[in-house]
């Protein structure tokens, strides 16, 4: 790595964020690698978010209508080489984006990098997730980049705002396309599920679908079965072991890919009936 650290900028998008946000906040200030700015796009929330923004970093902006814009936006006024686009209910441990750093640093054909995601919540349905969570580490259909150059992202043409749920795979596709690399580091991000209930993870897999086939129209569904059809994940059945070593959470977890399926077929019909 260069002797002259690069800065990174976080964006951070919200929308009613105040639950989780602080702890995404916080992990960032905490983080060991220090040449960072925080750029935090707001969409128009209602609750204690936007001010909670204010406490971190002046770098506040609000602007909608959905994350991918919000990212874009966020881009845009981002002054760093390296761009980091986590979730407002994420936290990074401490070595994040120091791994992130340096991975891209000591290969030039590195334009972004995954960092792969733990689960952690309350309840039966966040522990469904999690499990799920653990089945696709060091898979590369379905963990996605969060940290990339700045330049390639802007060249790439940043996030697809027609897309909002596989807008996450679609654009490490496009970086793919044009011959570069895709990292991995070995830290992790922690993903906050809460108190999951099943109906709000249905709900979620219905409105993704709703932007599903703007998604497939640039991808083809035969390239993306794993992606598109939950059961016909490679990772499930390579997994086999430690899914039998928890069989009630295996089997709410097939329940929950199964209606997360349902609800994502039922938008993704609606959505072509509206194009």
């Amino acid at each position: 790595m260069s002797k002259v650290k690069p800065l990174v900028s976080v964006i951070v998008h919200t929308k009613n964020s105040e639950k989780t946000l602080e702890k995404l906040l916080t992990s960032i200030k905490d983080q060991s690698y220090t040449e960072i700015e925080i750029i935090a796009v707001d969409n128009f929330s209602s609750d204690r978010t936007y001010p909670l923004l204010k406490k971190y970093t002046r770098n506040v902006f609000r602007h909608g209508p959905e994350r991918s814009a919000q990212r874009n936006f966020g881009a845009d006024k981002a002054k760093g080489k390296y761009l980091l686009i986590p979730d407002s209910d994420m936290i990074l441990t401490k070595d994040v984006i120091r791994g992130c750093v340096a991975a891209a640093e000591n290969n030039a054909r590195v334009k972004a990098v995954v960092i792969p995601e733990k689960s952690f919540g309350t309840g039966f349905w966040a522990a469904c997730k999690t499990l799920e969570r653990k089945c696709y580490e060091n898979d590369q259909s379905i963990e996605a980049a969060r940290f990339f150059e700045r330049k390639t992202f802007h060249s790439i043409g940043g996030y697809d705002e027609k897309i909002t749920g596989p807008e996450d795979w679609d654009l490490p596709q496009r970086i793919r396309s044009k011959g570069f690399v895709i990292g991995r580091i070995k830290e992790y991000i922690l993903h906050d599920e809460g108190n999951l209930r099943l109906f709000t993870v249905v709900r979620k897999k219905y409105y993704y679908g709703l932007k599903l086939d703007a998604y497939l129209r640039k991808h083809p569904f035969r390239n993306n079965l794993s992606q598109t059809i939950y059961f016909l994940r490679p990772a499930f059945y390579r997994n086999w072991s430690l899914l039998l070593s928890h069989p009630f959470t295996t089997s709410g977890m097939f329940i929950m890919l199964f209606c997360e399926q349902v609800a994502g077929f039922a938008g993704f019909i609606k959505g072509r009936n509206q194009v």
